[in-house]
């Protein structure tokens, strides 16, 4: 009995154990070998899977008998499909290489946290438009990058000109003096400089643009209180690059860029240059302009020279010329016109810049950065002009210690900014010489896998408003490949200055200059907290989110009053101004498809003595919709909706809500690609359901720029590759 018995529990083991097999295998990344963390392996048609650990590897347990389909997987990766016959003959490791595709994260490094990490390895949230998202926003308006950031999540571009197309830049509703605009990471457009500079800068030499929103005055000093935008040119790569693009629009506007660069042993060179053309328009037929007439040159000239492998210099000058008048439409067409309203718009713009880098390691390096920029504008609106030129410098050098897992970065800046105004009239002049002096250090601390920190203290000393001390801390929780958070916080201030959107929608009349007496630097302090998660759906969608959570809060504002008739000046009274909200964004792959959902909610307020009230021209809710088709490099499609909540204006008035919808199209071949764009094709205009202005033709008073005026414009062109 006991031996049928022992037989019995032999033979049950020998069975069960004849359909319970294991698979051990690696999953890899095909192009460079490296393990891919996180990886799956799923059994088609049963609940047996495994994900791979920080070595590619994993494991396959209690796999049936018989012939097994096993899938293979990974975010931003070509699934692989094994079929494996079990029992197997052999207990080998299995190999498996995952080609990349789909949704594939590149490898960004980062300039304007002045580490030089990646992207994902950044514990301050940085958001970056970059490779063919840069390309295709740069069709879609190639004379100015004012779409390629209105078109991002938790950016507005704001029109400061109803006739002249005058913006600037509010993130998550703050005003636009609050952003600091950067190129290569040099502050080039603040003060008087800043008025027309999204409507100067052309994409096409742009390699990406990153965007730091939130408090980032540790990073960069004042003016970055909601946040922070570097443009980062492109520079040589291994091959040459020759490009042209020709652009018209229906609206009687031309572009035409071409860039260009190479390298000639230790010697390399990039060449931009471009000329943009507008021809008055009105499609709303009410006497004024919604597109000025404008000539602009440009022209951008770089040398990089590399003395060894280790030590390297850059020389560049940026140069822009530019007329462009808005008004009375019949008087920019040449008909003669009494009285006739216009607003001219003549700059010169030239910027000197160098940079000398000099490596011992690939982890210990010495920078060296100066600009010299010289800034002419004179705005004339009939009998009065306000004219002046601006210098600025600045000069900052910089260290980077440390190892791979704790970095050390500290530098010292000079930032010189001084304007002279012309005199013209008896009023008095808003002239100021600013010297900034700055010292900053940071960390950057990879504690473990899962855990990355970075601190930073900056000081400056302004000579007019004094010392300000600015911390700063961010740290990333890496829970899983798929899932990351972080959160990050610090000061920040903002010195007075007399050059806001405020007054430029005056063109500074009667502006008085700021009493430094009486005023004193806006301070802040501002958090946000971000969730990230990738993942796979239904194993064939790719799924990527991010939910930002946001609030800054704003002392003592500085505001323009009209304290007397005609007369302007800058008050401050008790008081502050909070923002706080959640962007969200989520993106959906499937095959040639993408498409991609943002949603921003902002809820700004000012609080003066007591009271408390919306902000001005801020929309609490936006959706951004973008749905994509794309061959690669054979064709793209494009179609998007953007959504635009009710707006408070300055009059005590509300704003319509409104919808804008554009579609685009490429198709792409070996040395060339067409283009074409529909902006706007449902023909959104403020004109269309309110007024842009009071009074009459000759003497206009300008209400709040809320939507757009210029309406349906198609435009379309060709880009030349050599």
């Amino acid at each position: 009995m006991i031996k049928t018995l022992f037989k019995m529990v032999i033979f049950l083991i020998a069975f069960n154990s004849l359909g319970q097999n294991s698979l051990e295998a690696v999953i890899k990344n095909a192009e460079d070998n490296t393990p891919l963390l996180g990886a799956n392996a799923v059994i088609e048609g049963t609940n047996i899977g495994a994900t791979a650990n920080i070595d590619g590897e994993l494991s396959l347990t209690n796999i049936p008998n018989g012939t097994q389909k096993i899938v293979f997987s990974f975010v931003g990766f070509v699934s692989e499909e094994v079929s494996l016959d079990f029992p197997r003959k052999t207990n080998d490791t299995l190999q498996v290489l995952l080609q990349p595709g789909g949704e594939e994260m590149e490898e960004i490094f980062i300039q304007s946290t002045r580490s030089r990490r990646t992207i994902a390895d950044l514990p301050t949230r940085v958001e970056v438009i970059s490779g063919e998202e840069l390309t295709e926003k740069g069709n879609m308006k190639p004379g100015d990058i004012r779409m390629l950031l209105n078109e991002t999540t938790g950016i507005q571009t704001q029109q400061t000109s109803a006739i002249s197309e005058n913006s600037s830049i509010r993130i998550q509703g703050l005003d636009g003096k609050y952003t600091q605009l950067l190129k290569d990471g040099y502050p080039l457009y603040s003060g008087f400089s800043g008025g027309l500079s999204l409507l100067q800068i052309v994409p096409l030499d742009l390699k990406q643009v990153e965007v730091i929103k939130g408090s980032s005055s540790t990073l960069y000093g004042g003016g970055a209180i909601a946040g922070l935008v570097n443009l980062i040119s492109k520079t040589p790569g291994e091959e040459r690059e020759l490009n042209f693009m020709l652009n018209a629009t229906s609206a009687l506007g031309l572009d035409v860029s071409g860039f260009y660069s190479d390298t000639y042993g230790k010697l390399g060179t990039t060449v931009f240059a471009s000329y943009n053309l507008g021809s008055p328009y009105d499609p709303a037929d009410i006497g004024l302009t919604a597109i000025p007439e404008f000539d602009r040159y440009t022209i951008n000239p770089r040398v990089f020279y590399e003395f060894t492998e280790n030590t390297k210099l850059d020389v560049g000058v940026n140069t822009t010329v530019e007329e462009r008048t808005g008004g009375n439409i019949r008087y920019l067409e040449g008909d003669e016109v009494e009285d006739p309203f216009f607003e001219r718009n003549n700059t010169a713009r030239s910027t000197l810049q160098s940079g000398f880098e000099h490596s011992w390691n690939d982890n210990n390096r010495f920078n060296l950065k100066n600009s010299f920029s010289f800034f002419d504008r004179e705005i004339e609106t009939g009998k009065y002009t306000f004219a002046g030129n601006q210098f600025a410098s600045y000069n900052e050098a910089s260290v980077v210690l440390g190892t791979e897992t704790m970095e050390w970065i500290g530098g010292l800046n000079l930032w010189v900014d001084r304007f002279e105004q012309d005199v013209l009239t008896n009023a008095p002049v808003v002239d100021y010489e600013h010297f900034t002096y700055g010292a900053f250090v940071q960390n950057n601390w990879s504690a473990t896998d899962w855990f990355q920190l970075e601190t930073g203290l900056r000081t400056d000393y302004q000579n007019e408003y004094g010392w300000f001390v600015l911390p700063r801390v961010s740290a990333m929780f890496t829970i899983n490949d798929a899932l990351t958070t972080r959160i990050g916080g610090g000061l920040g201030y903002k010195t007075p200055s007399v050059f806001t959107e405020d007054a430029e929608r005056l063109q500074f009349r009667n502006v008085l200059p700021i009493d430094v007496s009486t005023t004193e630097a806006e301070n802040s302090i501002g958090g946000n907290f971000d969730i990230n998660y990738r993942t796979e759906l239904f194993d064939i969608i790719e799924f990527t989110s991010n939910t930002l959570f946001f609030y800054t809060k704003i002392d003592n504002p500085i505001i323009l009053e009209n304290t007397s008739e005609g007369v302007f000046e800058y008050l401050q009274p008790e008081g502050f101004i909070e923002s706080k909200g959640i962007e969200a964004n989520l993106k959906f792959g499937y095959k040639d498809f993408k498409l991609f959902t943002g949603y921003t909610f902002a809820d700004v307020k000012r609080t003066e003595n007591g009271n408390t009230f919306q902000m001005p021209l801020v929309s609490k809710h936006r959706l951004n919709n973008v749905l994509m088709y794309e061959l690669h490099e054979k064709l793209k499609i494009g179609l998007e909706g953007y959504y635009f909540s009710p707006q408070q204006l300055s009059d005590g008035a509300t704003g319509q809500d409104y919808w804008i919808f554009g579609l685009m199209m490429e198709k792409l071949w070996d040395d060339f690609s067409i283009f074409l764009n529909f902006e706007n094709f449902t023909d959104t205009r403020q004109t269309r359901f309110d007024s842009i202005y009071t009074g009459s033709i000759s003497d206009p008073q300008f209400r709040d720029i809320y939507a757009p005026v210029d309406g349906f414009v198609i435009n379309g062109g060709i880009k030349l590759f050599f």
